[in-house]
Formats: structure tokens, C-alpha cells, sequence
């Protein structure tokens, strides 16, 4: 869909002028939030146990490696060579790091549209923690990202500090609120009595966007909520089951489609071709370097198997949410906000084909070398 946007886009065959990036951020919003719930509702309780603190490990401390690796790399990089530095002489460690913290985060979107593909489904519980670390790790890129800026534009300790305290509060709220939303929605499914089966699904889905709502409203992640409330909804739900996970899946599909495609609207080729050496040196190096010590950093303690960690390693795809993070440079007025984006996008781009095309054959790859090994420890 990213292809099609883009030949149907301005410097396309379409020729469609759609150079709105906040209309694509809303669209990426709403669609991420239909995204994310019937994710959810899709996922086991059981299993969603079983990955939670390696998960969240892995969507805070794991952000952080992420971005400093990627963020030194970009320093020593666009700082060196000057045929393809950000500005006239080069970065600064700090704006190198900028670019590290934007790019840090999975995106849950990218995670969740691949790994329903037939070819693409892992096991379980690496699915599951997949999940659940691309829905959670949006808030720690963003205190990253605005910390980070505050500290390019000037702005005081304490403002840095009180922006760690709000993700964390933004955390819990986001979480108290979609584990009360759905079991309230829950009990609402159980007890009414519709008119026609088909309206379950619409209910559902009304749960789950009254729960986003109040999250955002109470300054909670509306993301979070929205997942955990569909999680806790399909755990709890018997009437009209399978009608309401196929009808959820179908919208689910729709709203990708439609985010993909504009984003892919939303992108001018010949700006990225501007910035494709730096853009292929950063995604290249956030791919096998960053994302895999980020990964085995934080899940050694909870011994996860090597295919296990080489899959996580290779699903770090990239989406919406740092493409909205490379608005935020512009807001603040710093010097190299169209370059900073126009990176961003490139890097985004490059890791939906590179990692997007060949996640599924590495899955099945691996799987079939865990049967062979099974094979071989029983002989």
C-alpha cells in the first residue's frame, strides 16, 4: 500500500496532491486504534501473561539501546561526511540522538498487519510479546524525543524531568483505564439483550473507541488502553464470538490499508532520494546492529530461544508513529527539521520492504530448522 500511495501520490501517476501531514496523522491515529483493539481481542490472556515484564523491558530499556546506538552512529556519520550531513557541519552528538529516539520505537501497525499473514505468524508467545511491546513502547519514544529536543532548544532540567514523570503517569492511566473499560465493556456484551447478531461487532468496536477516548481525555496512552480493553473484552466474550472476531479482523485489515495508503501519499520520492545514502547507512545499522543488542540485552534474563530472539531481532518494523515524531522538530523551529523528517521516512520506507518482505520466509525458515533440530535431539 506504501507503493501504491506513493505512484498515486503527487510525483506519481496519480498526481494527487496530499502534502497534509496532519491529516495523515489523524488518520494513522484512528486507524492505529482500530489496529491495536482487534489485535487484542485477537490475543490470549494466558499467553499475554506470560510476555509482559520481558515485554515492557524490552519497550523501555530496549528503546533506550535502540536510540543510543542509532544515535551514535548518525553523530560519527552525518558528522564526518559532509556530502550528506544535515546542514553545513554535520550533527552534533545530541542531534545525532534525536534521530535515534524518533526511529527507536516498533510500530504497532507494521507488527500487527504482518504477523496475521499466514506466512508470518511465529509462535505464540513471541507473537504476543511482539504485540504488546509495539503497543507499549509509543510513550517512552516520545518522552525520548521530547527530552531530546529540550535539551537541542534549551529548555530546563526540570522540564526534561517532569516529561519522564508524565509517560510514567501516562502509563498507568492508560492501562487503569483499559482494564476498567473492558470489563465494563465486558459485562455490557453479556447483559444486553440486541436486536441482531451483527450489531456485536459494533458494539465492540464502540467499546473499544469510548475507552481510547477516555484515556486521551484523563491523559492516559489511548493506544494502551484501546489494546488492553480489546484483550480483556475478547477473553471475556461468548455471545456472537466468532461473528465479532472475523467483523473486528475485516475492519481491522481496512483501517491498514487505509493508513498505509496515506502514508504513502504523503511521501515525495525525490526528497528521499536527497538523504538515501545517510537514510540506508541508519536503517542498515538500526536493523543488524541496534535492534538485535537491544533485544538480547533485555531479553537474556528471561531465556528466550535463539530463533526466538533472532525473529524479535528481525521484527523491529517501523511505521506511523516515528514519521509523527519527525513533525516534532519543526514545532520547536530547529534549523534541520526537513532533513530530520525526510531521513525518518526514508528509514521507515526502507524497513517496511526490507524487514516486511522477508519476515515471513525467515519464520518459516526458522521453523523448519527448529523441527529439524527437534528431529535430531530425539534421534
Amino acid at each position: 500500500m506504501l507503493a501504491v500511495g506513493m505512484l498515486a501520490g503527487s510525483e506519481g501517476i496519480g498526481g494527487i496532491d496530499f502534502d497534509a501531514p496532519a491529516v495523515a496523522q489523524d488518520i494513522g491515529t484512528v486507524a492505529l486504534a482500530i489496529i491495536l483493539f482487534s489485535g487484542g481481542l485477537d490475543t490470549h490472556w494466558a499467553t499475554m501473561r506470560q510476555v509482559m515484564a520481558p515485554a515492557l523491558v524490552l519497550a523501555t530499556v530496549g528503546v533506550v539501546i535502540t536510540a543510543v546506538v542509532v544515535g551514535t552512529f548518525a553523530w560519527w556519520l552525518l558528522g564526518s561526511f559532509t556530502d550528506i550531513a544535515l546542514g553545513s557541519d554535520g550533527v552534533s552528538w545530541t542531534e545525532g540522538l534525536l534521530l535515534g529516539v524518533i526511529v527507536a520505537s516498533t510500530d504497532a501497525a507494521a507488527i500487527f498487519a504482518l504477523l496475521r499473514r499466514g506466512g508470518s505468524r511465529p509462535h505464540p508467545r513471541t507473537r504476543a510479546l511482539l504485540e504488546l511491546e509495539s503497543g507499549t513502547n509509543d510513550p517512552m519514544a516520545v518522552v525520548l524525543t521530547t527530552a531530546v529536543l529540550g535539551l537541542l532548544t534549551g529548555v530546563s532540567a526540570t522540564h526534561v524531568a517532569a516529561a519522564g514523570v508524565d509517560v510514567v503517569l501516562n502509563i498507568v492511566v492508560g492501562a487503569a483505564i483499559g482494564l476498567l473499560g473492558g470489563r465494563a465493556g465486558s459485562v455490557g456484551m453479556a447483559r444486553l439483550a440486541l436486536p441482531a447478531p451483527g450489531l456485536s461487532p459494533v458494539l465492540a468496536v464502540g467499546i473499544g473507541a469510548v475507552t481510547y477516548g477516555a484515556a486521551e481525555q484523563l491523559h492516559g496512552n489511548g493506544f494502551l488502553a484501546v489494546y488492553l480493553c480489546g484483550l480483556v473484552v475478547g477473553h471475556d466474550l461468548r455471545v456472537n464470538r466468532d461473528m465479532t472476531l472475523q467483523a473486528v479482523d475485516a475492519l481491522g485489515w481496512l483501517a491498514q490499508i487505509t493508513m498505509f495508503l496515506a502514508m504513502g501519499l504523503l511521501v515525495f520520492p525525490s526528497r528521499l532520494l536527497e538523504v538515501a545514502p545517510a537514510g540506508i547507512a541508519i536503517a542498515l545499522v538500526l536493523m543488524f546492529v541496534a535492534r538485535p543488542v537491544a533485544v538480547i540485552s533485555c531479553l537474556l534474563p528471561f531465556r528466550f530461544r535463539v530463533d526466538e530472539v533472532v525473529y524479535i531481532s528481525w521484527a523491529g518494523l517501523k511505521g506511523a508513529v516515528p514519521i509523527v515524531l519527525a513533525t516534532f522538530p519543526a514545532t520547536v523551529g530547529l534549523a534541520a527539521a526537513s532533513e530530520v523528517f525526510s531521513v525518518v521516512f526514508f528509514v521507515v520506507v526502507f524497513s517496511v520492504a526490507a524487514q516486511g518482505l522477508t519476515l515471513g520466509p525467515l519464520a518459516t525458515s526458522l521453523h523448519r530448522r527448529g523441527i529439524r533440530a527437534r528431529s535430531t535431539a530425539r534421534g
